[in-house]
């Protein structure tokens, strides 16, 4: 028995084989080798054709099929994850009106200030609305003021998991977790936020049909399984954005757990059993995976930019002939505290944590007698670290207390400086697992179909690789130097809020 999980990115789409009673993955692959090609019309744009992940999916899943030598009768379930905020319109035909918005647009967040304001931020807040900003809601509101002759066929507003599983069964569907996503959703009513429906003018009839994320969502078609190489009837069975799935993933369900990524930009997922928020809006709150109406579980959400870029950038710049692990030894060569050297890493954009602020990326206190590549290469992670540490502190402002913090052995995760510092700053067992999205999204599927009883049998075989404890004889270290790391973020926001 097997189960197929789909993670559609905006740079490839991959796609995973398990066998759903070891929970070992027999097939692997991703597609394009190359990025997706990412459309910026204008600045400020990205946009991607939906109908490009569904080629790259029907290929992929193909060459999964072909390595595996598994019998596509033998696949009972199959689990999507995606990339969360985008914008899929389909008209009456079933066919997309015009490229999808995706999560990296900044087109609309005017029209989301202007909702936010409007409707009253108390109010949104209070409902667990996020800043509207530059979620799908505000993007819907953009096409339907700049491009209303595509408004007005509209049959179905989708998120691109939706667009996925409509692509597979003919069915056009959605969940409260992706509704949530696209600030679509009012935890208080458990419906539709009414306030911005008709806000913005939407008509409730482009909302497809909700239903469950862990749920039979509907079954593979006739035409749907021609294409992708599979045979009809096979359930579709779970359907998450990116961040909630990657917090699935790793078996991170109940509240207070926490997980992280850190690659290119990174995020602090935890979860919440209570409707609280930040009044500054600076994480964002969402459904998770296993959230209804009588078990609240919240996904809290904060995201940093420049993480692993800031990493890349830095090899670039000083260390070009370095490997990241030689990069890693060097920086464990200096002291906590980089001896006063200290680096704010929002160098990748308006940060929500800091209020959509662009403060750009900073090195403060260089001495040119003591600092070298090894200074620069353990400040740039320690920088990281404790713009984590500063949106958890946020978090337990509204009851996250994590005590453990699990990821993927990945990324940012593959320097010991950086785990250790993670673990030591923030006071909290790191716990590093093999695991990725689209397993998750496999995993996720047989918790659907029945064929697993629940998240702990699921997750019998999530295999651990390593443990962090915090290095007791290094906090008080940890915590002077991320005093002053956020006592000069302080002091640059004041800088900047009086520009």
């Amino acid at each position: 028995m097997y189960l197929l999980g789909y993670d559609i990115g905006s740079s490839s789409v991959k796609v995973s084989l398990i066998n759903a009673e070891s929970g070992i993955s027999v097939a692997s692959s991703f597609a394009p080798q190359q990025e997706m090609p990412i459309q910026a019309v204008r600045s400020g744009w990205a946009e991607q054709d939906p109908d490009m992940w569904w080629k790259y999916a029907k290929e992929v899943t193909r060459e999964v099929m072909a390595s595996s030598g598994v019998n596509a009768r033998e696949i009972k379930a199959i689990g999507i994850s995606y990339q969360m905020h985008g914008l899929v319109l389909v008209g009456k035909d079933g066919k997309v009106l015009r490229p999808a918005i995706i999560w990296c647009d900044s087109r609309a967040v005017s029209y989301g200030e202007q909702a936010f304001s409007s409707i009253g931020e108390t109010r949104c807040l209070a409902h667990l609305q996020n800043s509207p900003g530059n979620f799908t809601a505000s993007k819907l509101a953009w096409v339907k003021e700049n491009e209303p002759e595509v408004f007005a066929k509209i049959r179905w507003m989708m998120l691109p998991g939706d667009y996925m599983a409509f692509k597979m069964t003919g069915e056009a569907t959605t969940t409260v977790s992706g509704l949530s996503e696209g600030v679509f959703w009012d935890f208080k009513s458990h419906d539709l936020f009414s306030p911005l429906m008709d806000y913005y003018g939407f008509s409730k009839e482009m909302i497809p049909s909700i239903v469950p994320t862990f749920s039979i969502q509907g079954e593979l078609s006739a035409q749907g399984a021609e294409e992708l190489g599979l045979v009809p009837g096979i359930k579709i069975a779970y359907r998450a954005g990116d961040q909630p799935n990657n917090a699935l993933s790793l078996n991170v369900l109940n509240p207070g757990e926490i997980a992280a990524t850190a690659g290119t930009s990174g995020v602090v997922y935890g979860v919440n059993d209570k409707i609280q928020y930040d009044p500054q809006s600076r994480v964002n709150t969402f459904a998770h995976v296993n959230h209804n109406q009588q078990s609240t579980r919240l996904g809290v959400l904060l995201c940093i930019n420049g993480t692993g870029i800031l990493n890349s950038w830095s090899r670039k710049m000083m260390g070009a002939d370095l490997s990241y692990p030689q990069m890693n030894e060097l920086a464990a060569s200096v002291p906590v505290g980089c001896d006063g050297l200290t680096v704010l890493p929002f160098g990748n954009g308006s940060e929500r944590v800091l209020k959509n602020l662009n403060l750009g990326a900073s090195f403060s206190g260089i001495n040119f007698n003591i600092h070298g590549k090894a200074h620069i290469f353990r400040a740039v992670q320690e920088g990281i670290v404790f713009s984590f540490k500063y949106g958890i502190d946020i978090m337990q402002q509204i009851g996250i207390n994590p005590s453990v913090i699990r990821a993927g052995k990945a990324n940012m995760f593959l320097s010991s400086v950086f785990r250790q510092a993670m673990a030591s700053a923030t006071g909290s067992v790191i716990e590093l697992f093999d695991t990725d999205g689209s397993v998750g999204a496999a995993r996720g599927a047989g918790i659907g179909a029945g064929i697993y009883s629940g998240p702990d049998e699921a997750f019998s075989t999530l295999k651990k690789l390593e443990t962090i404890e915090p290095d007791l004889s290094q906090t008080e270290a940890y915590m002077a130097a991320y005093t002053n790391w956020r006592d000069l973020l302080r002091k640059m926001v004041v800088m900047s809020e009086g520009k």
